[in-house]
C-alpha cells in the first residue's frame, strides 16, 4: 500500500469532535470515516448539526461532493490511528496535539499528522472561569471536574493560575483510571455532600462521552456548572464557553482537501481555534434558582429558553 492510497481525519484527545476520513485511488472517488464520541452516526451527515452540515458544505464548495467523488463511513476507532501508522497522513481535531503527543510543534507538525487545535490554554480557562464568577459572583467552594491525570497536567496548574488570578480558590474533583458512569456519581455524590456551589467541566472528551449523564448529575446535586461544550448547554447544562465547531471543521476540511491534492501533512501548520461561542440556558438556570446578570445574557451568543 502507497502512502497517499488512504487518509484519516481523527481528533478528541483533550476536548474535541473526534472526526476520521481517508482518501482512496482511483482519484475518482474519495471515502471518509467520521467518528464522534457522542454524536449519533445518522447525525453525521450535511443535514446533521451545523457543525456537520458546514464540515460537508466546506468539502463542496472545494470540489468534494458526497454521492459524487465522496463516500462517507461511519464509526471507526480514534485513537487506534495513531498507533496503527507512521505514514498514513491523519488530519485531527484536538484539544492540544503537542500536549497529546500527535506533534512536536503546532507550526511545523511534521511526520504525517496535521489539523485544527481547539483548546487555547489558559486563557479560555481563565475565560470560562471568569463568566462563572459571573453567574455566581462569591461561590464558597469551587471544583474543576476531570481527570486525575488532567488536573496534575499542566491543564490543571493553568485551571489554578487562572483561578489565582480572580481571586478564586478552587480544587479538583478528580476521576482516576477508566472513567465510567459509576465514578461519576460516586463524585457527583461526594461533591453535594460538601455543598459544592461553582463546577468546571474539563474540556476533556470524556466530558462529552458522558454529557447528559453530567447535566443529570449537576440538576439533581443543584450545582451550576460551566462546560466545554455547547451541546451540553442543549442538554440542559448551565452555560459554556465552546469552539465554534462550524468553524473548526471547515479548517479541518481544508486541510483534508491539500492533502488529497498532495500536499503533506506535515508541511500543514495546526490551525489555532479561535472562535468560542458563550452559551447560557436560562431555564436551567431559573431552576437553580440564579438570575443570570441581564449584561451576561446579552453578551451571550445564544440563549436557550
Amino acid at each position: 500500500m502507497r502512502r497517499r492510497e488512504f487518509m484519516t481525519l481523527i481528533g478528541g484527545v483533550a476536548a474535541a469532535w473526534p472526526l476520521a476520513a481517508r482518501a482512496q485511488k482511483p482519484t475518482t472517488m474519495k471515502r471518509i470515516a467520521m467518528v464522534h464520541p457522542a454524536e449519533k452516526v445518522v447525525d453525521m451527515t450535511i443535514n446533521g448539526p451545523r457543525a456537520f452540515r458546514a464540515f460537508f458544505e466546506e468539502l463542496g464548495t472545494l470540489g468534494y461532493v458526497e454521492g459524487r467523488n465522496l463516500l462517507v463511513e461511519s464509526n471507526f476507532l480514534v485513537l487506534a490511528f495513531k498507533a496503527a501508522t507512521a505514514t498514513i497522513p491523519i488530519v485531527a481535531t484536538a484539544g492540544d496535539p503537542v500536549n497529546a503527543g500527535f506533534v512536536s510543534s503546532i507550526a511545523h507538525p511534521g511526520g504525517n499528522i496535521t489539523g485544527v487545535a481547539v483548546d487555547a490554554g489558559v486563557e479560555i480557562i481563565g475565560k470560562r472561569l471568569g463568566l462563572l464568577l459571573e453567574a455566581i459572583p462569591k461561590p464558597s467552594n469551587a471544583k474543576f471536574l476531570g481527570s486525575r491525570k488532567s488536573w496534575e497536567a499542566a491543564s490543571g496548574r493553568m485551571v489554578q493560575d487562572a483561578a489565582g488570578h480572580l481571586g478564586l480558590s478552587i480544587t479538583g474533583a478528580l476521576l482516576d483510571g477508566t472513567i465510567d458512569e459509576a465514578q461519576y456519581r460516586s463524585v457527583f455524590a461526594t461533591m453535594e455532600q460538601d455543598r459544592v456551589d461553582a463546577l468546571v467541566v474539563s474540556a476533556e472528551v470524556v466530558s462529552l462521552t458522558y454529557a447528559q449523564l453530567l447535566v443529570d448529575l449537576a440538576a439533581k446535586s443543584r450545582i451550576p456548572a460551566i462546560y466545554a461544550y455547547r451541546e451540553t448547554v442543549a442538554l440542559g447544562g448551565l452555560m459554556a464557553y465552546a469552539n465554534d465547531w462550524a468553524d473548526t471543521l471547515r479548517r479541518a476540511a481544508d486541510a483534508i482537501v491539500q492533502i488529497l491534492k498532495g500536499v503533506n501533512p506535515g508541511d500543514i501548520p495546526f490551525f489555532q481555534a479561535t472562535k468560542f461561542q458563550l452559551v447560557i440556558n436560562a431555564k436551567t438556570a431559573k431552576a437553580l434558582g440564579l438570575e443570570i446578570p441581564p449584561a451576561l445574557l446579552l453578551r451571550a451568543d445564544e440563549v436557550i429558553e
